[in-house]
């Protein structure tokens, strides 16, 4: 094998004291976008080059798909070829490209853009990447407390609903001190990309407020339902509601039974 020229070696010591000068930077912690929001995932040459002249690719990692997210290259965007999903939805501010920023606009965020994105930068004689780990949650719907009856103990039934949600939301019922009581019943279903979840509880302690908290990672929603004094004025309610009910039925069995009596 015959030695390198020194034109060869030139061009080799160049690209190494390149490479080892520049690099592309990705955030540290996972990217963290709502969805129906936008979002920016973070990528940037340190130190701080203009990437106006460069190509710069930003990619799915975790997708078979070979196709860019987003592409700019020969100072415009190509994205003729991009995926389907991300059409007229990624953005590269190209003001930001001149400072070294290829950070990448994700707007109308969607649960499927959870993944592994790449950032590429290349140049005539240098490149380099950085992977953004993109994390999507969804908020669902306030939860809804309904009261379904009481058993024969006095306990208030209850149950709360909450759909909507991604990832996979948890469910706890609380007192009025912040204490979590136990649920009877749990269900979860899935629906294509969102989730949702109901738990069942009955209540004795009537010195209490009770709350139903739903959340995923950094959102939460809450419903309260019931105090002492909600809780009983519901019992004197549905006991009137019973008397009243019982009434009624011997006042029409009586006027049904009077032409007989007679």
């Amino acid at each position: 094998m015959s030695s390198p020229c020194p034109a060869e070696l030139y061009l080799l010591e160049t690209l190494k004291s390149f490479t080892e000068q520049y690099e592309v930077v990705g955030p540290a912690e996972p990217v963290f976008a709502v969805a129906g929001e936008d979002a920016i995932l973070p990528c940037s040459v340190k130190p701080s080059i203009s990437v106006v002249d460069m190509r710069v690719e930003w990619f799915r990692l975790d997708l078979k798909d070979s196709q860019p997210v987003h592409l700019y290259e020969d100072h415009e965007d190509r994205n003729t070829d991009q995926i389907q999903s991300y059409r007229g939805r990624t953005k590269l501010i190209h003001q930001e490209l001149q400072r070294g920023d290829a950070s990448l606009k994700l707007s109308s965020v969607r649960v499927s853009d959870e993944g592994l994105y790449k950032c590429f930068i290349q140049s005539r004689s240098w490149y380099d990447d950085a992977t953004v780990n993109v994390r999507v949650e969804a908020v669902g719907r306030p939860p809804v407390i309904t009261v379904d009856g009481f058993d024969h103990s006095g306990g208030l039934h209850l149950q709360c609903e909450s759909k909507g949600w991604y990832p996979e939301p948890d469910l706890e019922w609380l007192d009025g001190d912040g204490v979590s009581l136990i649920p009877e019943t749990t269900e979860k279903h899935r629906n294509t990309d969102r989730f949702s979840v109901k738990h069942s509880i009955t209540v004795h302690r009537r010195d209490s407020q009770i709350h139903c908290r739903v959340k995923v990672r950094h959102h939460m929603l809450e419903a309260l339902i019931i105090s002492s004094n909600q809780f009983s004025l519901l019992t004197s309610c549905l006991l009137a509601c019973i008397l009243l009910a019982y009434w009624l039925f011997i006042s029409i069995i009586k006027k049904i039974l009077m032409p007989y009596s007679a």
